[in-house]
């Protein structure tokens, strides 16, 4: 085969992998390749994958062979991401489509292994060492006004329904230092918004400097208007990190903080080392830092075991706190971890029952949320082209969609006043341009 020249890559799940999706590009840039038109016509097609839902490996494979062309040839195909770590070797003796297999942890190299391919191998890299991947990538050039920054991977929760202790390792924090470099080279291709990444994002830690520590460090950055951090666990919200939202003004009032389930019965059952009440304290103190901070959660309903009394109780958790926005799932069951295995499963008719009406709760909260915005004042940060003409849409700072009718640019933050509350967005008005993009 011939070297290959140009690239697609296509990446499912979670924000973590949105990065690292990213970085590979970057990788792959940086060895002359450029990204294709299109999936179809890429000399390389990298699967950068989920292993969070049943049959994620499945999915994967179907994918792979969707890559196969009206000719019969094919593009070299890279298995990444998490079913690539579950899976290893066994993904190649699955589908001789796949070329080659690299784990979240192990795709710096995945240059040297698009050139081991083309010398006749079918490499499998999913080792999992402690972030050696980082010194190897290459240094941030330029990226969108809003940008992904990895702080920390891994987790050492064990929550029983979870598959990320074993595709992902223990958790390890990058040094501060690293993370400051990497944020000023974003900063300065354009980037104005950062959202901090972790898989238990606040136990970031480097020495006795912790998540708050980062973001005091991260905020003076000029040119950073916004800093965000997701996904976090309850019992890693410290004190200092809870007084950065009062204040830290380029910290936006919203807070991802996923509880999963009301019954602390389930709760136990899921490993998660917290109580509902546990929680519910935690909700209090941050809104005592910040009364405006707008709430997002996750929560699966139909966990082994589950009754109604459970599921009344994850209601009554919703309606105590009051979410501007939430994701809800079906527990589905992943290979190889705990909950997989326990007796009394959820019927799927129960659990597609139970997740309407959780769905429902949700989003009237939303709704009310969004409606209480109406006739506010906020800053916005463009950040895409609307459908309509002469329609730019940008990032409240409680993370919902703003449409607004402006000659302003992407990267511009304006001023506007909210007009309207959409079921999942926001109409607004311009009121006044602010700061123009970095150059």
């Amino acid at each position: 085969m011939t070297a290959p020249r140009t690239f697609a890559i296509k990446s499912f799940g979670c924000q973590m992998n949105v990065y690292d999706g990213e970085r590979m590009a970057e990788l792959l840039g940086a060895e002359g390749m450029t990204p294709a038109a299109s999936g179809a016509e890429a000399d390389v097609v990298v699967l950068n994958t989920c292993h969070i839902r049943e049959k994620a490996a499945e999915k994967a494979y179907s994918e792979v062979g969707r890559l196969r062309r009206e000719d019969g040839t094919r593009p070299v195909i890279a298995l990444a991401g998490c079913v690539a770590q579950a899976e290893g070797a066994e993904a190649k003796r699955r589908s001789k489509a796949i070329d080659l297999v690299v784990g979240p942890q192990a795709y710096h190299r995945l240059p040297q292994m698009l050139r081991e391919v083309e010398a006749g191998a079918r490499p499998v890299d999913t080792d999992l060492p402690p972030l050696d991947k980082f010194a190897a990538l290459p240094r941030r050039r330029r990226a969108g006004v809003s940008a992904f920054l990895s702080v920390q991977e891994g987790c050492d929760k064990f929550c029983t329904y979870c598959v990320v202790p074993y595709t992902r390792g223990a958790e390890v924090s990058r040094p501060l230092g690293d993370l400051l470099d990497e944020a000023a080279q974003l900063v300065e291709g354009g980037t104005r918004e950062l959202t901090l990444l972790g898989q238990n994002v606040n136990a970031w830690e480097d020495g006795s400097e912790t998540l708050a520590t980062l973001i005091r460090r991260l905020a003076p950055l000029p040119g950073l208007e916004r800093i965000r951090y997701t996904t976090s666990h309850p019992i890693n919200m410290a004190d200092d990190l809870i007084a950065a939202h009062a204040e830290v003004p380029e910290l936006m009032p919203y807070l991802h903080l996923p509880v999963q389930a009301g019954s602390d019965r389930i709760l136990k059952a899921m490993n998660r080392h917290h109580t509902a009440a546990d929680y519910l304290a935690v909700i209090a103190r941050v809104r005592a830092a910040n009364p405006a901070i707008a709430l997002s959660g996750d929560f699966i309903v139909g966990f082994p075991g589950e009754t109604e009394e459970d599921f009344a109780a994850t209601l009554q958790i919703v309606e105590q706190v009051g979410y501007a926005s939430a994701f809800t799932f079906k527990y589905s069951a992943r290979p190889g971890t705990p909950a997989a295995t326990m007796g009394d499963q959820v019927p799927e008719a129960v659990k597609d029952e139970r997740l309407q009406r959780l769905q429902a709760l949700v989003m009237e909260q939303s709704r009310r949320f969004n409606a209480s915005k109406v006739g506010t004042e906020t800053r916005i940060l463009v950040d895409r082209v609307g459908r309509k003409p002469g329609q730019m849409i940008g990032k409240s700072p409680w993370l919902q969609s703003v449409f607004v009718d402006t000659d302003a640019q992407i990267g511009d933050m304006i001023d506007v006043r909210l007009t309207a509350a959409l079921p999942n967005s926001l109409a607004g008005e311009l009121i006044a341009r602010n700061s123009k993009q970095a150059a």
